[in-house]
């Protein structure tokens, strides 16, 4: 079985003797579907010292095995399960058969109310165009470079890479991630205040069970990031919804909350809100600092895509200001390098920090040692900003392009305002057009978009949709769009 060496226990059962025993269990394991036909089993002498017995009880197990036809012997290859076996009623076997139709249908305990995944719709059927908003175009990555880091960090330091290390992540990630966040992103962060993590949602996952209690209130966007509502929710915590408008969250909602009860902590993402695009306001950044510093609130800020700002300065995050203590800091690197690479990071308070490399240690021990050093060499040569600015300016290119074709071939069906940054375009509907019914006429002419609905706090139907572009080339956007035009008037005509 691909090499990997069986391992068996027999229990012993009556006066029966033992190699009668041993011959019945291996029956077992064939009807439960342990064992399938053609499947080889150990050797007489591998199996005897498996299981402490003599090879001969072994020799005798197989010899009442081959007589009832369970087992086959061929010379020079070993002992098998026969392909013909002589259960009258046998349990179907298959080559292709699955885990899922070995182990027991049902658990034999209680289970968790089930989780409703999110869904990224990456995976599309063929010739369909899917519009993702937030995915990357994972063609740009330098993926020889990426190699070429992994190999020079292996061979520079594979016994200390390869064995166990500190929770608290690479120290030389840690230190090239604090310079970036100083110099492109004005936060005073050193190697001591930031965590490396398995992406952004690990950070968060981390942040919600550290910082909530069961029935504390936390704040979210509306719409909103549904994937940080669940990890706050599995934290404990009684999510309340505040509104975003054209200037992002409404934060005299925010403080009209924290006046009514206690909040533990309010989670945004202010630089381009998820999934509107919007900026959060600088009067209401200010307010929402001083909100949290009265209120002894926490933030937490996630900044998911602060690289692609295509005009004009970027704007600092909120924990570039943040005096008091009171942001939580994350970010990741899976948007300028490839989200498979599970990168991302957080920055506290030490005292917060402490805390979290000491949680992330029960359920991870450590990070992918041989990644993160491999990336610090990538950020050391200068690598990643390339990266950056190569990626910044097709996406730029992009927006323009989708932007252009859905003027062109929609006209009034759709409303938006072109971002300054990000990687979706956020539209508004007509009043006149069902979106669940757009949606349906786009899959039907094969393009994907995902409905407003999908990121409203009470899932109900609005007249928004989000449609990425950051994924595709100028020519697959434009025929998007022409997609697009042509699923809405199949939805008319219904």
């Amino acid at each position: 079985m691909l090499g990997w060496e069986q391992r068996f226990t027999i229990e012993p059962a009556g006066d029966r003797p033992r190699f009668v025993q041993i011959a019945q269990a291996l029956v077992a394991e064939v009807r439960r579907g342990r064992l399938r036909p053609g499947d080889p089993l150990p050797s007489s002498r591998a199996l005897a010292q498996s299981l402490g017995v003599h090879r001969n009880t072994i020799l005798a197990a197989y010899a009442e095995l081959r007589a009832e036809g369970w087992i086959v012997s061929e010379p020079a290859r070993g002992t098998f399960v026969s392909q013909a076996l002589p259960d009258p009623s046998p349990r179907r076997f298959a080559p292709s058969a699955t885990l899922r139709e070995q182990v027991p249908a049902r658990a034999a305990f209680d289970l968790p109310p089930a989780i409703e995944p999110f869904r990224f719709d990456t995976r599309a059927p063929p010739g369909t165009i899917a519009l993702p908003g937030g995915v990357p175009d994972v063609g740009l990555v330098p993926a020889a470079l990426l190699a070429r880091a992994y190999r020079r960090a292996l061979q520079r330091d594979a016994k200390a890479l390869l064995g166990y290390r500190d929770p608290a992540g690479h120290p030389a990630l840690r230190a090239a991630l604090a310079t970036m966040l100083s110099a492109t992103r004005g936060l005073a962060a050193d190697a001591d205040s930031l965590l490396p993590t398995r992406g952004s949602q690990m950070a968060l996952f981390l942040v919600a069970q550290l910082l909530v209690r069961p029935g504390d209130v936390v704040a979210v966007e509306d719409p909103g990031y549904r994937p940080a509502w669940e990890a706050l929710r599995r934290a404990g915590a009684r999510l309340v919804p505040i509104k975003v408008d054209a200037d992002g969250l409404v934060v005299d909602e925010l403080a009209a909350l924290v006046a009514r009860e206690r909040v533990r902590a309010v989670y945004l993402t202010p630089h381009h809100q998820y999934p509107s695009t919007v900026t959060l306001a600088p009067g209401r950044r200010l307010e929402l600092l001083r909100l949290a510093r009265g209120a002894r609130m926490a933030v937490i800020e996630d900044d998911y895509d602060h690289e692609f700002h295509y005009e004009g300065r970027p704007v600092l995050p909120l924990a570039s200001t943040d005096a008091a203590g009171s942001v939580i800091y994350v970010g990741t690197l899976s948007k300028v390098l490839a989200p498979g690479l599970r990168l991302g990071y957080v920055v506290a308070p030490p005292p917060l920090l402490a805390r979290l490399v000491v949680l992330r240690s029960t359920i991870d021990l450590q990070g992918d040692a041989i990644l993160e050093a491999a990336v610090a060499e990538l950020i050391a040569d200068g690598e990643v900003q390339r990266q950056v600015r190569r990626a910044r300016r097709a996406y730029h290119a992009r927006r323009d392009a989708l932007a252009a074709a859905l003027h062109e071939q929609l006209g009034d069906a759709v409303s938006f305002t072109t971002p300054g940054g990000g990687m979706a375009l956020w539209l508004r509907a007509r009043d006149d057009i069902k979106v669940a019914a757009w949606e349906r006429g786009a899959a039907a002419h094969g393009v994907q978009f995902q409905p407003g609905s999908r990121f409203a706090f009470d899932g109900r139907e609005c007249q928004q949709l989000r449609v990425g572009f950051a994924g595709l080339e100028e020519r697959k956007l434009r025929e998007a769009a022409r997609r697009l035009a042509a699923g809405l008037e199949a939805a008319r005509r219904r």
